[in-house]
């Protein structure tokens, strides 16, 4: 099933394509987007013809930054709903725990989570975004619209102290520098706003719990994304933390905004339990950089969250009946 993305996503994009002197029909024609589909912001656009659209309009413009000037030119006002919801929000920590929640609802390829502490800046959180089709001026979108919404929310309380890019800019990182006002690195395993830990505890101005809950409720009973089990969103969150200290049931629980014992009973609910998918998660990537990857068995361990190479040998041999060295030697010769 193809992933969906509302047209006020790319609100902005024909006039920036105007102002780069270049027609956006034919571009919107060739990757089969209507263009009057983009004067209503409630269309569904298909993610992946938008993403290869703006890669394509970046090429033939010599564009590297489009992605930023799309951002540039939009605000919160394309979320919809879900942007009412999230600026009605007590304090900068809820209004992303509602952005994670709900993205979906204008995005299918994009899911955010909070790391409430960032390996790159000491002090610091970390907003970690999975976006797919993970395409440079896609990614370069997604963080730059993050990044303007959560300066119009936080104003002075947003204290932005590094953005990690996992892609080679095709734009100077100066450019992403003077955009985002903070140091930027490319070719990083993930995408993600690092902001000092205090930003998220900032207040926000248009708080209003009534407003926030009519508007929620909405979308609860509107909007439902296939397949969102808990179990589901378990398995996301620990994708993203595995190896960090948050990849245990309290830290998932919390990126959640779900109370653990909670979590538990829905997971037993659902026919399983947090552990079953931590281990079930564990075995899929073991494989996977096991026979894809270079990555040294001691940097596989800890991806994985082992306190010692010894625990990762001993489950490598209880799920496989082989250890992780064995396992790699057999890739490499093709018996695997």
């Amino acid at each position: 099933m193809s992933l969906m993305v509302r047209a006020s996503g790319i609100r902005a994009y024909a006039a920036v394509m105007r102002g780069l002197g270049a027609d956006p029909a034919p571009f919107l024609r060739r990757h089969h987007i209507a263009p009057k589909a983009l004067d209503d912001d409630d269309a569904l656009l298909d993610l992946r013809a938008v993403a290869q659209l703006l890669e394509a309009s970046s090429a033939d413009t010599g564009c590297g930054d489009l992605g930023l000037r799309i951002a540039e030119n939009q605000d919160i006002g394309i979320l919809g709903k879900l942007g009412v919801i999230i600026q009605s929000a007590a304090t900068a920590s809820e209004a992303f725990q509602i952005a994670s929640r709900y993205m979906f609802v204008h995005s299918q390829g994009l899911a955010m989570a909070i790391n409430p502490h960032s390996e790159s800046i000491k002090g610091a959180v970390e907003i970690v975004f999975e976006i797919r089709p993970p395409q440079r001026q896609n990614i370069d979108l997604s963080l730059g619209l993050t990044h303007r919404f959560a300066r119009a929310l936080l104003g002075v309380h947003y204290d932005l102290k590094l953005v990690t890019l996992p892609h080679t800019p095709v734009a100077s990182l100066s450019r992403y520098r003077r955009f985002f006002g903070a140091p930027v690195i490319a070719n990083q395993e993930r995408a993600a706003l690092h902001m000092h830990a205090t930003s998220l505890r900032a207040e926000l101005r248009g708080a209003n719990s009534e407003l926030r809950q009519i508007t929620e409720d909405y979308l609860s009973r509107h909007f439902r994304v296939p397949g969102d089990a808990i179990s589901t969103r378990v398995r996301l969150a620990l994708r993203r933390m595995l190896g960090t200290p948050q990849a245990t049931m309290e830290g998932i629980a919390a990126m959640l905004a779900i109370h653990p014992r909670t979590l538990h009973r829905r997971l037993q609910a659902e026919g399983t339990g947090f552990e079953d998918i931590k281990e079930s998660l564990r075995q899929e990537l073991a494989l996977q950089y096991l026979r894809e990857t270079q990555v040294s068995l001691g940097q596989v361990s800890g991806l994985l969250g082992f306190p010692e190479q010894s625990a990762f040998t001993r489950s490598s041999r209880r799920w496989f009946g082989k250890t992780p060295s064995a396992i790699r030697k057999e890739s490499r010769s093709g018996r695997f």
